[in-house]
């Protein structure tokens, strides 16, 4: 728990090093590769996942067959509260890019859209006092209403100041977001969102990565470490399990990519690359190493047949620029 405009207490242990290590290598092996934006069928299908996982945890129990039919303006038969909940998700993971992690107003305004319609103040702070019952037991008496803002706000302040690396720091405010308990509702998807969007700031591959799958299969231990940090007053326990569920994510996100990117896909990151600067086709295949030059070709040929690239020049001394 974080006591007034100070970091929040918590120890790098030789295993918080570790996995560290161990993530930033699988970090630098999808950048190297181009992986770190999975092709666009993917994309679809690890969002659906995510919000389908992050939902259920909070008992939502609409599967990824109807949510994939929600995001296609399809009707489906299920109760309300869980429809509203999943169209609320849609929306907030299609805006993810235009809230700020290091700003409490953003997150007060993704909070509105998360639980419009589910709670009677949305996108405000809580100012009641809250315990958190599992069964019938409480499990966590938050901090009271009155601190809610000065405890957000110095939270924020140990994520925009503090030097710890992002990965470590994601994890330290999801724990610490959980305790605060800043709203009446939807702490748990918001906390596991506002993690996803603090890690995206520097590592681009976190906007399509399930992590909130591997946390729905290992939802006991999940509390658990929450609990077990929250007993011990830092967040420790909690940080070392986050890592370990995002080193597996990354390792899951390896495996699938190793299948080969398409036509549309490399084109698609290679303009992110290359912007509006002149190319050959020698440029383009030292971007992907595993394609042969006829592939490189037709890849090329695509996108001028798309109208995507201008093509000056012929045979060798062919180039090509992004419109």
């Amino acid at each position: 728990m974080i006591l007034s405009s100070m970091k929040p207490p918590y120890t790098i242990t030789d295993k918080i090093l570790a996995l560290v290590a161990s993530i930033s290598e699988k970090i630098g092996e999808i950048n190297a590769s181009h992986l770190y934006k999975p092709a666009t069928e993917l994309r679809k299908k690890n969002r659906i996942k995510t919000i389908q996982s992050s939902l259920e945890i909070e008992g939502n129990t609409l599967t990824e067959e109807q949510i994939t039919a929600l995001l296609e303006n399809k009707r489906i038969i299920a109760p309300q509260k869980d429809i509203v909940e999943v169209q609320n998700a849609i929306k907030v993971y299609q805006q993810l890019n235009q809230f700020n992690p290091y700003q409490l107003k953003d997150l007060v305004k993704a909070h509105a859209v998360l639980m419009s319609g589910l709670i009677d103040n949305p996108g405000k702070l809580r100012t009641t006092n809250v315990g958190i019952v599992k069964g019938s037991k409480v499990e966590h008496i938050a901090p009271g209403g009155t601190m809610i803002n000065g405890l957000m706000k110095d939270l924020f302040d140990y994520l925009k100041k503090d030097n710890d690396l992002i990965l470590i720091k994601s994890c330290v405010f999801h724990y610490e977001f959980e305790f605060i308990h800043p709203f009446t509702d939807g702490n748990g998807r918001m906390g596991r969102l506002w993690q996803t969007l603090i890690l995206m700031q520097q590592y681009p591959v976190f906007e399509y990565l399930p992590i909130e799958t591997l946390i729905k299969q290992k939802q006991t231990e999940y509390y658990n470490k929450l609990s077990e940090s929250d007993k011990k007053g830092n967040s420790t326990p909690f940080v070392e399990f986050m890592l370990g569920i995002i080193s597996e994510s990354l390792n899951a996100h390896l495996q699938t990519q190793s299948v080969t990117l398409h036509t549309e896909d490399r084109i698609s990151l290679f303009k992110e690359k290359i912007g509006k600067n002149k190319f050959t086709r020698k440029h383009y295949m030292q971007s992907f190493k595993n394609i042969s030059a006829p592939t490189a070709s037709r890849d090329l040929k695509w996108a001028v047949e798309q109208d995507l690239l201008h093509k000056f020049g012929t045979l060798r001394l062919t180039e090509y620029q992004f419109k």
